[in-house]
Order: structure tokens, then sequence, then C-alpha cells
């Protein structure tokens, strides 16, 4: 069985995506990490607006090396209501999202990458659907922005791993506590 696992940027108090670029203001060394989680996945699992972004970049970009080839080649699911036609080796999922992602978790194949996507990744939690969650923690209090922990939902986390990334970024690894499920 596939597991979904999801890495996220996200600010101190809890914000995914503000109008400014404020990750550009960090170096961290991530660059071993985000290549070993690309590697390891079977499938990209992205909601709509990462999808147009990555789209848009990566199967033009060049000198990307390995990393660009695996992102190209790698299939992706896309979680969309108003995009009709994909391209970039991209499905979009039918019906129900929370339904179309637990019959990609019961196919073959390896994990389900989800990078930012967080109104997907929003609902991937609501409906106990992610077995691994990577934040990548900046240190910054931005005050406003979207927030990934919202709408009052309680979900107990286990921390599996910690690393420091440097420039005062943490990657935090979390599993969904054993006998638990979001509420």
């Amino acid at each position: 069985m596939r597991k979904v696992i999801v890495t996220e940027f996200l600010t101190l108090d809890g914000v995914y995506e503000d109008s400014t670029p404020w990750q550009s203001d960090y170096n961290p060394d991530d660059g071993q990490f985000k290549h070993d989680e690309l590697f390891e996945s079977g499938a990209l699992l992205l909601g709509r607006v990462t999808y147009e972004g990555f789209a848009r970049y990566w199967p033009t970009a060049t000198d990307t090396g390995a990393f660009g080839e695996r992102m190209n080649s790698l299939p992706k699911f896309v979680a969309t209501t108003t995009l009709r036609s994909l391209e970039w080796n991209a499905t979009a999922l039918e019906g129900d999202v929370a339904t179309a992602v637990e019959a990609l978790k019961r196919q073959e194949g390896g994990n389900l990458l989800v990078y930012g996507s967080g109104t997907l990744v929003q609902t991937l939690l609501r409906h106990g659907l992610v077995d691994e969650l990577r934040l990548m923690v900046y240190p910054l209090v931005l005050g406003n922005g979207k927030r990934l922990f919202s709408g009052g939902d309680r979900l107990p986390l286990h921390l599996t791993a910690s690393r420091d990334l440097g420039s005062g970024v943490l990657l935090l690894t979390y599993e969904p506590a054993t006998g638990t499920s979001p509420s």
C-alpha cells in the first residue's frame, strides 16, 4: 500500500502561503533531503495551483540534471475541479478527492509525494490520508497569510525525526499518533 508523504514550507505561525516570497530570504541546506524524497517517490500528488506553477517551470527548466529529469518523468495526480486538459504526465483526480486518494493509496507503486498544495493537504489531513508530514519550519512570523492548520481540526501527531537544515530552518517529520483519528 502506498503512503501519502507531505512536504510543506511553513512559518512559525503556520503560514504556508503569502503574497511575498518569504522562503527566498533563507538558504537552508535542503538539497539532499529534497533529492532523496523525490527519488523515493512513485508519483506526485498536487493541488491545482502547485501543479500549474510546476508545469510552467519544470518542463522547460535547463541544467536541473537528474532531479529535473525525475520531476518531469514522475506521474502526477492533480486535485482540480477546473482544469479540463492536463499535460506534463498528469492525470486529474476524478470525483471526490478523498475517495480518489484512498484508491491511489491502494494501488501498487511508490509513495505519493505532495509538495505544497496547502488546500489539498488540509483535505487529506481532515480525512486521515496523510501518512507522513514533513514540515520545513522557517524562523519567521508573518502574522497573516494562509495557514496550514486552521478550522479547528484536531490532529494528534508523533514526532519521528527532526533536523536542522541551517539558516534557522528546521525539518520536522511527523506521523499521525497511533490510535487516533482527526476530529
